[in-house]
């Protein structure tokens, strides 16, 4: 009995201990500051992880996943996609593994094996509900069960006042695909919107109406005929006095298929509107789900997505006559004919009735698609992602039914650019959300090709972020099957953001992660502010562009302020907060420091700010302040030249992609994309610097602290001290504090590791011969070509024919003519003091 009373102290004493330290870890991460220094599991970023056609093998899972953990993402949600993208699907021949079919045996094995990963990696995983990234179908979805369009044919003009008999035709229409995109036609190697069968076998009737041949018709004038069409189509009907035309009304499938999907993997959208549709499409993605990865639901397998709607709106649904009498409260069917252009009873009624049909569209999407979605994912304990905007629904009305929503923004012309971000952000606040999640960094051809780079991101992130963004899942993180002979690898077709462990700078991304990890979390800790003048910043110099957002709980406010141009400038900024202390939280360092300088007014909190290009800071307000009305004054150190490194550079080029075997010397920093030597001017990758310096021994004994400043990086550097890591520089500013116990008077040795980007690599591998097959990109944005077929000498890890290339690559952007992207360190080096 003691022994047993033991155990229940036990078992009691450990409960409440684990409540206890429960409640001690939510208390923590109430505290902006722990949340700040060690970010929560929901401040770290995810990625759409792209699986490209049947280019997949276990060896790169593992590696891809277990890049992103060491990284500090720890979500990825797959697509399963055509071998390229075009925009459309692409097939590259002579695949090494062609039996890799999305939603086969096969590919399941590699999605379980992914799961397992996950698990053992403590990431989640998801995929999105089927083939390619649009919309929700498969090969699965019968004509019955797809997208409808209403469709009609007409009599010739009848006289009445008479017995008529006629054949009715059925309604015909175009045999291809009514869908907005085309897709790649397996059958006849063409990308089209393809030629339909079942929109020439499928069809069912809704109604056979009688109008006046010409002019409005009065509703009371509408005749039903329906009951007299026999199945052959033959109607019988004694017609009143006057002119008459019969319309038969129906409907067939639109054919609209998903994409861009491996041509073998796609089928039909599923009917959005049709609680049976939708049903049977979710039961089966969760049958199959269940049946290959049921037993790692909620560890290795969490979620499923949906993603860009851009199935086209339809027109029809079977049961759209019942939905929108019960709706709209009258029956539809009389006024038919608007959809054919016919005016029944007026024109303000017609405008009237088509106004009601296409909000009977947008409720069947709430209580049909989103509803069944929502309801079904949550039975089988799967969270619902999903970006709900661009489709025919309102946002307000479904965004309560997504367990997790995401937006989107795109990285246009180099500039943050939202798509349907703002009002899906507004939408989130209003059904009470505080996660905010984005499909993250879109990219357009023209702008990311293989010349992204962190310092680039970073601009346009921070403009996200201050649109309310609190949680980043990079648009794209791509599937990479091969070894690290074939760089930089697999590509999304024409899509960036190259955000993959084949960038030349991955490594050093983790800088970058970690930022990000820093902003989320606080910008998702407290709520978001809504007060009326805010913020503003006045006095701005040199155009920069300040914006910002603000978070708050109880009497602590935390304001995220961003400079998103590419230049530095200042900023006096004025916060609606009074009788507190401001201080200056740096993201990218992870310092905190108090603001000594600022003044109080009209409620107000000024504090004069300097920013480098594309900069940013969190202004913070927690404690009281004791010292009130101080100088305005700046609050950012100015610094003196103590030594301009003029010694001439050893610089190591990396052979194994074209650099020079042998060190070379710069007498000063240069472009390498100046240099007469290819191996300089078209090398991608790392090259280390190595030089010394001197410092007067009065410098290091002093009271002011010394820093390294890089001058200009591109794209990003690695710095080490007379054999000590001294860190990663990615963006401005780019210096970093040097240690007095490390600097001695004379012969210090510096080694700077500079990273660019592939984009100069590749454009230098076209000035040799090509050795591989290449079809051009056909549709918008002229952005390169892809590879029509996997060379032999690739599948056979032979050397390949023409010896002067170094990158292997599904996706060709450049010419040989294309102009280069300034690359290395420019500098000056400076070790400059505090002032």
């Amino acid at each position: 009995m003691k022994k047993i009373l033991m155990m229940i102290h036990v078992v009691f004493t450990t409960a409440i201990l684990n409540a206890q330290s429960l409640k001690t870890k939510h208390a923590e991460y109430n505290n902006p500051e722990t949340s700040f220094l060690h970010p929560p599991a929901t401040a770290k970023p995810g990625v759409l992880w792209m699986w490209m056609g049947t280019n997949i093998n276990k060896k790169g899972i593992t590696k891809d996943l277990e890049a992103l953990k060491k990284q500090g993402f720890n979500r990825t949600t797959m697509f399963s996609l055509a071998d390229a993208v075009n925009p459309w699907s692409a097939i590259i021949e002579k695949s090494p593994t062609p039996e890799l079919i999305s939603w086969t045996e096969p590919w399941w094995k590699m999605v379980r094996f992914a799961a397992e990963e996950s698990k053992r990696l403590g990431m989640d995983f998801g995929m999105f509900n089927g083939s390619g990234y649009e919309t929700s179908g498969g090969p699965w979805i019968t004509p019955e069960l797809s997208m409808q369009e209403l469709c009609w044919s007409t009599s010739k003009k009848l006289s009445g006042n008479a017995h008529i008999s006629i054949q009715l035709n059925k309604p015909s229409v175009d045999p291809r695909s009514n869908m907005p995109f085309p897709v790649f036609n397996l059958a006849t190697g063409l990308t089209e919107k393809p030629v339909i069968t079942a929109r020439q076998t499928y069809y069912a009737d809704i109604a056979v109406l009688a109008l006046p041949a010409e002019g409005i018709a009065l509703k009371s004038s509408v005749i039903d005929l329906s009951s007299r069409l026999q199945p052959n189509g033959q109607l019988d009907w004694d017609a009143p006095a006057g002119e008459w035309i019969i319309y038969r009304f129906g409907h067939t499938t639109m054919g609209a298929l998903i994409q861009p999907a491996q041509p073998q993997a796609t089928g039909l959208e599923c009917d959005k509107m049709s609680e049976t549709a939708v049903s049977f499409h979710i039961d089966h993605i969760i049958t199959e789900i269940k049946k290959h990865v049921g037993d790692l639901i909620g560890t290795g397998f969490t979620h499923v997505h949906f993603d860009s709607y851009e199935a086209g709106t339809p027109t029809w649904t079977p049961k759209m006559r019942e939905a929108f009498l019960q709706r709209r409260r009258y029956d539809l069917v009389p006024y038919l004919p608007i959809f054919a252009g016919r005016i029944v009873e007026s024109r303000k009624d017609s405008v009237r009735v088509d106004k009601d049909f296409t909000a009977t569209v947008k409720d069947l999407y709430k209580d049909v698609y989103f509803t069944i979605l929502s309801k079904k994912l949550k039975e089988a304990k799967l969270t619902f992602l999903s970006e709900p905007y661009g489709g025919p629904w309102r946002q307000d009305d479904v965004m309560p039914l997504v367990h997790d929503v995401m937006t989107e923004f795109w990285t246009e012309k180099g500039t943050y650019t939202p798509y349907e971000l703002d009002p899906t952000v507004a939408a989130l606040r209003k059904s009470g959300h505080n996660l905010i999640e984005s499909e993250a960094f879109t990219g357009q051809p023209a702008d990311s090709k293989w010349s992204e780079y962190p310092g680039w991101l970073k601009p346009i992130g921070d403009a996200a972020f201050c649109a309310g963004v609190n949680r980043i899942v990079i648009h794209r993180f791509t599937h990479q099957p091969w070894d690290e002979r074939y760089l930089p690898g697999n590509a999304m077709g024409q899509w960036g953001t190259h955000f993959d462990r084949t960038q030349t700078w991955w490594k050093e991304a983790s800088g970058l992660v970690k930022y990000w990890q820093r902003c989320q979390a606080l910008l998702q800790w407290g709520q978001f502010a809504t007060a009326k003048n805010d913020f503003a910043a006045t006095d701005v110099t040199d155009s920069i562009a300040v914006k910002y957002i603000h978070r708050n709980n109880l009497a602590t406010n935390i304001y995220f302020v961003a400079n998103t141009s590419r230049w530095s400038g200042k900023a006096t900024c004025s916060f609606k907060v009074k009788g507190m202390q401001p201080e200056l939280w740096d993201p990218v360092s992870g310092t905190m420091r108090i603001i000594n300088s600022f003044e109080e007014r009209d409620g107000k909190t000024i504090i004069l700010l300097s920013f480098e290009d594309a900069q940013s800071c969190f202004i913070i307000f927690r404690h009281k302040v004791h010292k009130r009305m101080q100088n305005l004054k700046s609050n950012f150190s100015t610094f003196k030249e103590v030594v301009n490194l003029t010694n001439p550079w050893t610089v190591q080029f990396d052979k194994a992609w074209g650099g020079p075997a042998l060190p070379v010397t710069f007498v000063s920093l240069r472009d390498w994309t100046l240099s007469t030597t290819n191996g300089i001017k078209y090398f991608s990758g790392t090259a280390v610097y190595h030089t010394t310096f001197n410092v007067p021994a009065m410098e290091i004994s002093g009271r002011s602290t010394l820093l390294l400043d890089l001058g200009i990086v591109k794209h990003v550097a690695h710095i080490r001290l007379n054999g000590k890591d001294l860190g990663v520089l990615w963006t401005a500013p780019w210096r970093l504090q040097l240690p007095s116990s490390l600097l001695k008077p004379t012969n210090n040795q510096l080694e700077i590791s500079v990273t660019n980007v592939w984009a100069n690599r590749l454009i230098g591998d076209e000035q040799e011969p090509d050795d591989c097959e290449w079809l051009p990109n056909q549709y918008f944005y002229n952005s390169g070509k892809y590879i029509k077929k996997f060379p032999d000498w690739f599948l056979k890890k032979q050397p390949r024919p023409s010896k002067g290339r170094y990158c292997f690559t599904t996706w060709n952007y450049f010419t040989k003519d294309d102009p280069l992207v300034p690359s290395g360190l420019l500098g000056p080096v400076r070790v400059i003091k505090e002032e």
